[in-house]
């Protein structure tokens, strides 16, 4: 038998995380997964950020986590989404070489000196009374720990979906499901539900038609995602735009009865914001229309991933529609697309540091917690990755705020407002999206990070220099006057002198072109240039969304007893003492973002809080 502090199982996105992040606290952390060759694999579209969701990835790497540095290493295409709009969603997203990407968080993973690896299949979960003890794998190995972390992603009685006649048990295509975990889970009193997802058919690019697509190539601006290193990054390629439009429409609308999500096969509730080209036709009759993106998969292969086209109907109803999109006429199907319906657990049922209610010690993230998206599953996985050291170590648990990041948006989410579909991070989300930018993500998180003990020495000076270079720029822009006669075309109307500090704020300008024409020569980084300006120009806007922060934060201080009496507490409403006793919120804070808590309840529960607190004195 072998003993570890925290044994994380599965090597996904979110398991990944756990794992980097458990080990760079120094605890002896094993990763079990069915198969170490699939250790941060991209099982759906190969790609990294978006909306919101780069931002994610940004503040795990101010952690110290994996997947930035990996998306750096695997990159074949970079854009930054929503650059024309304010800078509280831009959106860095990075086209990946699949292939690229999983050997980038293998090896990255492999420099983790308290890091073990076995593969097997996890079959029981061992218990000390109410504590989770270790795991049992179904070829009888057993492995102890003081914390565990499930990752199971869609692992958990997976079904794969391929019209309704076709159905495989599976995790993913090519893998086992895991059914003994999910009934020893079930078995401790944790309430599942399924939810479903699914991928587009892929296609070898030899037999596409170049000259009917639209090319759509990337950006050269040199964005990494990780903020410690400047990795170099693969040879460039363009992705490609097409149509479905009436054709596809028609076919699909005369296969639908063959649909496993229209024919009745599935019962899970698919992410309503990544929908199938199904759900597109059904729910969206009056578009004429949809768009679809040819993504490479590789730099080692012409095979590519149709994003807009993800479906449950049998293979050759797929072929059908894909040659009747302009510029697949003659395209070859290398692996058809499926719906797969899995098992996940209502996240209510988790702690804010994402430890199981009923079971100490025992940790869910990713898909498990009925979340879909890459970036999604690695925060969860930093998060319980930190808390199962912590915990074990007897420490308070690390719990973000909603204005710490979107990682605690995310957490916040999940465990107090549930899901009722796949959650997906949207910067709507975020009552203070314009403090949770990706520019300024290591600001936010490192001094966390390096408290923790999460950085290296080498990291840790990486953090001083780019916070010592963001408060030059902000202090030259400050001390430096623009003449009129030295302003560039941008600054109209300038009568006076006055400071780059103050100019900046104006629409259009930009804070490099004023200090040259300022005569200031100083050098520096992109990254810390562009941190400085948006500081700058919304110092206003950001001022009064520190001050809303700020009293979020008075309500954050009100803790509620874990033990509070809510079914006894009978000036809250019926609705409010039912949900506030199911999820057992930490602070005023979090009750108040729980649906059907309404403002005369929390004030009431102030109150009653208040009286409960006397008695038990």
């Amino acid at each position: 038998m072998l003993d570890y502090d925290v044994i994380v199982v599965g090597g996904g996105h979110a398991g990944s995380e756990a794992s980097c992040l458990s080990s760079r606290l120094g605890a002896r952390t094993l990763l079990l997964t069915s198969n170490l060759d699939t250790i941060g694999v991209m099982s759906c579209n190969p790609a990294i950020g978006g909306i919101a969701k780069g931002t994610v990835v940004r503040e795990v790497d101010a952690l110290g986590g994996v997947m930035g540095r990996a998306a750096d290493l695997a990159t074949i295409q970079f854009r930054m989404l929503n650059r024309s709009k304010g800078p509280a969603v831009w959106a860095p997203r990075a086209q990946c070489d699949r292939t690229l990407y999983r050997r980038a968080v293998r090896s990255l993973l492999e420099e983790q000196e308290h890091l073990e690896f076995a593969q097997g299949m996890v079959a029981r979960l061992l218990f000390d009374r109410d504590q989770i003890a270790g795991v049992e794998t179904t070829d009888g190995r057993r492995y102890t720990a003081r914390a565990v972390v499930i990752t199971a992603g869609t692992f958990l009685r997976g079904k794969i979906h391929l019209g309704t006649d076709t159905q495989i048990s599976a995790g993913r295509a090519g893998d086992q499901p895991s059914i003994d975990m999910a009934q020893a889970i079930e078995s401790y009193g944790l309430t599942a539900q399924r939810f479903k997802t699914g991928t587009p058919p892929r296609i070898d690019g030899r037999s596409v038609d170049w000259s009917k697509l639209q090319r759509q190539d990337g950006e050269d601006d040199g964005y990494r995602f990780s903020f410690f290193a400047r990795a170099e990054m693969p040879r460039q390629v363009p992705c490609w735009i097409t149509w479905a439009g009436e054709p596809v429409k028609e076919i699909i609308k005369s296969h639908l009865k063959e649909s496993a999500l229209y024919g009745g096969a599935i019962s899970g509730r698919g992410p309503r914001y990544c929908p199938s080209v199904e759900d597109k036709i059904v729910k969206f009759p009056d578009a004429p229309r949809h768009q679809i993106f040819l993504e490479p998969e590789g730099l080692d292969t012409h095979e590519l991933y149709v994003n807009g086209l993800s479906t449950s109907l049998p293979p050759n109803v797929q072929l059908e529609f894909l040659h009747a999109v302009p510029g697949l006429e003659s395209a070859k199907m290398t692996r058809p697309g499926y719906a797969i319906e899995y098992d996940y657990y209502p996240p209510t049922q988790l702690t804010p540091w994402l430890e199981t209610k009923v079971v100490e010690r025992l940790f869910f993230a990713g898909q498990i917690n009925g979340t879909t998206g890459y970036e999604e599953a690695a925060g969860q996985g930093a998060v319980a990755g930190i808390n199962a050291v912590r915990r074990i170590r007897g420490q308070e648990p690390v719990i973000l705020r909603r204005d710490d990041g979107y990682l605690g948006v995310l957490v916040d989410d999940l465990v107090t407002r549930g899901v009722d579909e796949p959650y997906r991070l949207f910067t709507s989300r975020s009552e203070f999206r314009l403090l949770l930018r990706q520019d300024n993500a290591v600001r936010r998180l490192a001094p966390l990070a390096e408290r923790l003990g999460l950085l290296t020495d080498a990291e840790q000076r990486v953090v001083e220099k780019r916070f010592q270079e963001e408060e030059r720029i902000r202090e030259v822009a400050g001390s430096t006057s623009l003449s009129p006669g030295d302003a560039p075309a941008e600054v109209g109307g300038l009568k006076t002198a006055e400071r780059v500090s103050a100019l900046v704020k104006r629409p259009g300008t930009s804070l490099r072109l004023l200090l040259l024409a300022s005569g200031v020569t100083e050098a520096w980084t992109e990254d810390a240039l562009v941190a400085a300006e948006i500081e700058l120009k919304y110092e206003g806007y950001l001022a009064r969304e520190k001050d809303a922060a700020a009293r979020l934060a008075e309500m954050t201080d009100f803790a509620l007893p874990v033990d509070l009496p809510y079914p006894e507490l009978n000036s809250l409403s019926t609705e409010a003492r039912q949900k506030l006793a199911a999820v057992r919120p930490q602070s005023l804070a979090q009750a108040g973002r729980i649906p059907g808590v309404s403002p005369s309840d929390l004030h009431n529960l102030v109150v009653e809080t208040t009286r409960w607190r006397r008695r038990v004195a």
